[in-house]
């Protein structure tokens, strides 16, 4: 079995653990979001467990080809869930608590599949044990992801809760350059070795063995 057929058996895998954790973090946004009064989710039928209304085709086509081509950093993204913050009684603090929302349902899917992990101890190298660490790793990646301080990530939004309204506002606008910015901080956090401490260091920390 050749390597690119490895890789093709990996993203069947894979797939469907990534799909699952994108669809519910784009959920919780929405659900925060309209739990303090935006309903701009709930009215374009965002608010739905259906995956596919949280595909985007171009995050999709990237992530493929990213994971099939050797060398690559492999990086993808949904479509994101539109909040208007206008709705806000506190700009600022629903757009933290909206954008904490992502990154805290993978860290709690990453608990729940290290639990599972750790409670069945399936065979190394088994089928079930590739899927459930593969679902745990994957959220803990998109949950440091995210959660890295960088317009339009979701880490930014709780920094920007801290910001004075003038430096907010300036703040917000570095969102024009969108995932430019987020895939440069990722590149030099992999490079770095820091990506990986952060994923091995959680990893070590949740499961047994």
């Amino acid at each position: 079995m050749n390597d690119f057929t490895i890789k093709l058996l990996g993203l069947l895998v894979l797939a469907p653990v990534l799909l699952l954790s994108l669809m519910l973090h784009e959920l919780a946004h929405g659900l925060v979001a309209n739990r303090l009064g935006d309903v701009t989710a709930k009215r374009m039928g965002r608010l739905t467990l259906n995956p596919l209304k949280h595909l985007d085709p171009v995050g999709t086509t990237v992530f493929i080809v990213t994971y099939l081509l050797p060398g690559f950093l492999v990086f993808g993204w949904a479509k994101p869930v539109p909040v208007s913050p206008y709705y806000f009684k506190n700009r600022q603090r629903g757009m933290a608590l909206v954008g904490l929302a992502g990154p805290l349902t993978n860290f709690a899917l990453a608990v729940v599949f290290a639990v599972i992990l750790n409670a069945t101890q399936p065979d190394r190298g088994g089928l079930l044990y590739e899927i459930l660490f593969t679902a745990f790793i994957v959220n803990v990646v998109l949950g440091l992801f995210n959660l890295i301080p960088v317009p339009p990530l979701d880490g930014s939004r709780v920094v920007g809760a801290f910001l004075p309204r003038k430096a907010y506002e300036k703040w917000v606008e570095l969102d024009r350059y969108g995932m430019i910015l987020a895939i440069l901080v990722l590149l030099v956090l992999v490079y770095s070795g820091l990506f990986e401490w952060a994923i091995y260091g959680l990893r070590d920390l949740f499961l047994a063995g």
